[in-house]
Formats: structure tokens, C-alpha cells, sequence
């Protein structure tokens, strides 16, 4: 398992009643890529960037999932990946782990009337990019996760031999992929902006930048 960012004292610890028993038919714990797109989950502005930054920490290998919190701005406020076990594809067990490592590297959001951070996550599986009830799985635990954890509900996005995609919007892209090797972090992640000066401050903040 690896974390991304040091897990807060703030946060929750997990309570009996969310890991009671589940209910009885793992298929109504699923939703259909209609159904993501009618839920009006935010759009990221540079998803690449988000896969990007989410390969290079982790190293996702196929049966990894990782959830990741960014903040208004769409920067990365914490992240955990982890590896799914063989077991048949179970919406409430997926909210229940992806509850789980939420709490371990984040506090939870609930005094929020409206929450400010969204999770998104990012399965690393094998086969190709289409929709599978898996995915299905994945996306409705990831939606209650968030409910139970005062987040909003983000991008579902998943990475294939074919690259990564991000379900039920159609943006996708070659790499990275499964088989792709890790960006260093100066080519996944854009470097700040310089401040904007004027006169002689400029000349010397462009020189700096240009050697």
C-alpha cells in the first residue's frame, strides 16, 4: 500500500455500522456510465495533468486503485493507492475501502454545508477501456465514499493498456498506460507561473528562467 502525503491526526477512524453486513444484490451497487453522466460529476480542467501527477507517485500495476482529495484549485491535497483483492465486484465493499484510505490520509469535510475538495479515482485493470460492471462497482462506491466523507464526487478514471480514460465524459488519452513508465515529476506536473513584475525585477525573473 502507499500513501501520498502524511495522514492527519484530524482524521476520522473508522465505525462499526459502516462495515456491517452488506446487502443482499451486489448489482443494484452499481452504476451504468449514463447514469455518472446524468449525476453531474465536476469536470477536471487538465485531467492528463491529474493522471500524470496520480502515475508518477503511485505506479499503479493492473488491480490498483488510487483515490485521491484535490483541493478548489485542482491541486493534489492527498492521495492512497492500494490493490484490490480477487473478489467479485461489490460496490459497497469498494466504499468501504475507498472510506477507509480516505480517512487514514484526510480529515473529512462533513461540518461543510456545501463540501470544498473532491475525490477522484483512478483503477488501473487489465482488458480495454470500455465500460465494465467493475467500473460500474467502482463508481458507486466512490460517490457514497464521498457522501460518508463530505467530499464531492469526482472523475472516475480508468487506466488500460490503451491509456487512461476518464468514464462517462469520453476524454481520454495513449499514456501513460499500463505499460507506461512513471514522468518524471518536472513533466507531469507544470511548473508555477512567475510572479508578474515590471522593470528590471522582469529581466531578472526571465534570465533565471532561461538557463
Amino acid at each position: 500500500m502507499t500513501f501520498g502525503f502524511a495522514p492527519s491526526s484530524a482524521a476520522s477512524t473508522s465505525s462499526s455500522a459502516d462495515l456491517s453486513a452488506a446487502p443482499a444484490n451486489p448489482l443494484a451497487r452499481m452504476l451504468e456510465p449514463a447514469e455518472w453522466a446524468a449525476a453531474g460529476i465536476p469536470l477536471l480542467r487538465n485531467p492528463r495533468e491529474v493522471v500524470s501527477g496520480l502515475h508518477t507517485r503511485h505506479h499503479p500495476k493492473p488491480a490498483t486503485a488510487i483515490v485521491a482529495v484535490l483541493d478548489p484549485d485542482e491541486r493534489l491535497a492527498a492521495s492512497a493507492s492500494f490493490t484490490r483483492r480477487s473478489t467479485p465486484a461489490d460496490g459497497w465493499m469498494f466504499r468501504n475501502v475507498l472510506l477507509a484510505q480516505l480517512r487514514r490520509v484526510i480529515p473529512h469535510d462533513l461540518r461543510r454545508r456545501t463540501p470544498v475538495r473532491t475525490a477522484v479515482l483512478l483503477y488501473c485493470r487489465e482488458g480495454d477501456a470500455r465500460w465494465t460492471e467493475e467500473d460500474g462497482a467502482w463508481m458507486w462506491g466512490l460517490r457514497d465514499a464521498c457522501t460518508l466523507h463530505g467530499l464531492r464526487c469526482g472523475a472516475y478514471i480508468t487506466l488500460t493498456r490503451d491509456g487512461w480514460q476518464v468514464l462517462g465524459e469520453g476524454r481520454g488519452g495513449r499514456r501513460p498506460n499500463t505499460n507506461s513508465v512513471p514522468e518524471p515529476f518536472g513533466l507531469s506536473e507544470a511548473p508555477p507561473p512567475l510572479p508578474r513584475t515590471g522593470g528590471a525585477a522582469s529581466e531578472v525573473l526571465r534570465r533565471a528562467a532561461a538557463r
